[in-house]
């Protein structure tokens, strides 16, 4: 469990220094966080729409997603969240979640109290600032996830989300040859773009015939950088990162 400690402090650290100045003290008030690691099955539930957490948690492995349940028992997707990222980080501003929080494949989170982020946050200011901009980034994702799926073609709107994902995971040194770990069902990925499981296979098999990218058994390859941006339209902007990926 310290080693799961040491883990999140170091995450979380370098997280919020990709998009925000943090001095050695707020460094320090980190920490001392006491940080409660918790293991997620596939599919499993870390918050559902209507719950009232006391914590806020941080993925510290693997890969947990946002969604809204449909009456009819449906998903639609609405982020994807990796190692460092604060998922429910406005839980701290909200009483109740509109939303649920899944892992998708196998993950570990940590979560932080209410109470104790309050009392940091009083202390250390910019490490607040820096929590509050973690939640803009997010509604800037949003944004751009709206018009990704209500204004682009199905090829541009897949690869405009490969290239968010891939974007993201490569400033946090999640990309390895070309490659990223991306445990999404076909199914998944089309409760996040709005398509049908038939539609998702023929845009993927766009994307593979224009050599840009491919998606199989949960890899996202990237063979063409610039070709991918080109047809998702991907400006990586609204994603405000300050350290830019190699």
């Amino acid at each position: 469990m310290d080693a799961d400690k040491i883990d999140a402090d170091k995450i979380v650290v370098n997280k919020l220094k990709d998009h925000s100045r943090l001095s050695g003290d707020d460094i320090a008030e980190i920490k001392d966080f006491g940080f409660s690691p918790r293991e997620l099955a596939d599919q499993e539930d870390l918050i559902r729409q209507g719950d009232e957490p006391d914590r806020s948690v941080v993925v510290i492995s693997g890969w947990v997603a946002r969604y809204h349940l449909l009456r009819g028992g449906g998903r639609q997707y609405l982020s994807f969240h990796m190692a460092g990222d604060w998922p429910d980080a406005q839980a701290l501003f909200l009483d109740r979640m509109d939303h649920a929080v899944c892992a998708i494949g196998p993950a570990l989170v940590a979560g932080i109290l209410h109470k104790e982020l309050t009392r940091a946050i009083t202390r250390r200011p910019a490490l607040g600032f820096a929590i509050w901009r973690e939640t803009l980034i997010d509604a800037s994702i949003f944004r751009e996830a709206i018009t990704n799926n209500s204004a682009r073609s199905k090829p541009a709107r897949m690869a405009h989300l490969f290239c968010e994902l891939f974007y993201r995971a490569r400033a946090l040194g999640h990309v390895h040859d070309d490659q990223l770990h991306l445990p999404l069902s076909l199914m998944q990925l089309g409760e996040a773009l709005g398509m049908a499981i038939a539609t998702v296979n023929r845009t993927l098999v766009e994307l593979r015939a224009s050599r840009a990218a491919d998606f199989r058994s949960g890899t996202l390859t990237v063979h063409n950088w610039p070709r991918l941006c080109a047809i998702g339209e991907f400006d990586p902007g609204y994603l405000h990162l300050k350290k830019q990926p190699r």
